[in-house]
């Protein structure tokens, strides 16, 4: 496999212990983890087995140190993080839901590094060079017009260079910020439809497309927990017609009973056979995973990503039958694990794709 590169913000994630809630929690413990969405990609390609490359800007601080010890310990190649004398070590904390009570995030990312430093301070030209593909998400652009720019520079670069370009449109209401008197959606919109022509692959959830491009898919209710799968097979085909250039696009549907209890499966679209190709399947019909006791929901579409874009660059899984099946499998057992990295090996993805999924001891 040729080189996948990253770009985004890695952030310290913290987290009350044990589903707890900040002022249950405070003054005590708290976890701290490393964490972002570009960031949680890199580390789960690298774990599923892909040669990966993360990108960024981090302050030459101890903080950083220990961060790159952490991604250089899960084989993350961190050659592409920028040392900078300016910004700050980003992060953002976390109350796990559970039942009825749903998950919060609160952001603490303004001046980071990432957001200052400008695109043209990347050597992108040398971190692409032996690079098969680019992948970032609508998180970067939020953060400030200077990352949004930075982002454009970027896949910009890739596609001259070659290279394949995936992006997962996340859209995050608190971050899109930074032009006053601008709406978030509308922010979203205006910067990320001057960075998808440049985008092979897109990635959303239920959500993204409505609320970055104003497409929704009918007879759906997100909130309530239900979806009508066959009708995002037209929203991937509207993304498709608003920019030609794209050639897959993959949605991710989740439907919610409680923060604990999700149904989990995704479609991805082939433009260039016109086909959907849904996953998981029962019978040769969508069913989706049953997910009852959810650990951490936090970094599943991540999963979801990387699973992807490793399937898409690895020949055994390429077929988009098969990449749409390998990503949701890999999503789905992200959901078991504590924190936003997907510590899940490609042995055990496999496994739930061959119908192992009773969670029975491995002896």
């Amino acid at each position: 496999m040729k080189t996948i590169i990253t770009f985004g913000e890695i952030m310290g994630r913290i987290c009350p212990e044990n589903f707890q809630r900040f002022r249950q929690s405070m003054p005590g413990k708290l976890d701290m983890t490393f964490a972002g969405a570009e960031a949680n990609v890199a580390a789960s390609i690298s774990m599923l087995g892909g040669n990966v490359r993360f990108v960024t800007a981090l302050p030459d601080n101890e903080m950083t140190e220990a961060c790159l010890q952490v991604l250089k310990g899960i084989d993350v190649d961190t050659s592409g993080i920028k040392l900078t004398n300016y910004g700050r070590f980003g992060l953002y904390f976390v109350e796990r839901g559970a039942n009825q009570r749903p998950s919060r995030v609160m952001y603490d990312r303004d001046y980071s590094a990432v957001s200052m430093t400008k695109g043209e301070s990347y050597d992108w030209c040398k971190l692409l060079d032996d690079g098969a593909w680019l992948h970032t998400t609508g998180i970067t652009p939020a953060l400030s017009e200077t990352s949004a720019h930075a982002t454009e520079v970027a896949v910009r670069t890739a596609k001259e260079k070659g290279l394949t370009v995936s992006c997962d449109l996340n859209f995050r209401k608190k971050l899109w910020q930074w032009q006053n008197g601008t709406p978030a959606n509308k922010l979203a919109e205006k910067t990320m439809r001057d960075i998808l022509p440049y985008v092979d692959v897109v990635i959303a959830n239920e959500e993204d497309a409505h609320d970055v491009l104003g497409i929704s898919a009918e007879n759906t209710d997100v909130e309530g927990g239900k979806l009508d799968v066959s009708k995002y097979t037209d929203v991937a085909k509207e993304i498709v017609k608003q920019f030609p250039n794209v050639k897959k696009v993959a949605i991710t549907l989740r439907e919610s009973y409680s923060a604990t209890h999700n149904n989990w499966g995704a479609m991805l679209y082939d433009a260039t056979t016109g086909q959907s190709h849904f996953a998981p399947l029962k019978n040769k019909k969508y069913a989706a995973y049953e997910i009852k006791n959810i650990v951490d929901r936090v970094g599943g579409g991540d999963s979801f990503g990387a699973g992807l874009v490793y399937a898409l660059n690895t020949p055994e899984f390429a077929k988009s039958e098969d990449a749409i099946r390998f990503a949701v499998a890999s999503s789905c057992l992200c959901h078991s694990i504590n924190g936003d990295f997907n510590f899940t090996s490609r042995k055990e993805v496999e496994a739930l794709m061959g119908g192992s999924g009773s969670g029975r001891v491995v002896r």
